[in-house]
């Protein structure tokens, strides 16, 4: 039976890297996010028109797929990158701290639309993006167990 593993941290991660990688990546994906959120709708026509074009081409081929549950996924997908990008931040051991980060800043969308044109805020994005933020950190705990597993363990000095 192998021995137990200390849950990962993002020290797994060198400091540097996550200074001049990370935060750098996190402020363009937020920055993304903020464009794709915070827009008014009318922004957006072109690509929902699209993701109804596919829909309707895929209930033509028997997959009736409705928009609401694509939105759903979307806005689950959408916010896996910010569990990953703050998981790295702040480490995984502080899961729940990018959780709630993630819901803080789904909150923040979601209240800033109910001002914007044509935009609309809902408590359903708010659990799906906070369920986003949880499979993210959870996806980066995941890889950087398996990456420890991996490692070869350094043996102590003089005994080889």
């Amino acid at each position: 039976m192998p021995a137990p593993v200390d849950p990962p941290s993002s020290s797994a991660v060198p400091l540097r890297v996550r200074r001049r990688v990370v935060v750098p990546a996190l402020v363009v994906y937020l920055a993304a996010v903020a464009a794709v959120t915070l827009t008014p709708g009318h922004a957006h026509d072109t690509s929902l028109g699209l993701v109804r074009t596919v829909l309707a081409w895929l209930a033509d081929r028997g997959v009736p797929l409705a928009f609401e549950p694509v939105e759903a996924v979307a806005n689950v997908v959408m916010f896996v990158p910010f569990g990953v990008l703050v998981g790295l931040l702040l480490g995984v051991r502080r899961w729940w701290v990018v959780v709630l980060l993630g819901f803080a800043t789904s909150v923040v969308i979601e209240t800033v639309q109910r001002v914007v044109p044509e935009r609309f805020s809902t408590v359903q994005d708010v659990v799906m993006n906070t369920l986003g933020a949880a499979v993210g950190v959870a996806v980066l705990a995941w890889w950087l167990a398996r990456r420890a597993r991996r490692r070869p363990a350094v043996a102590p000095a003089g005994t080889l």
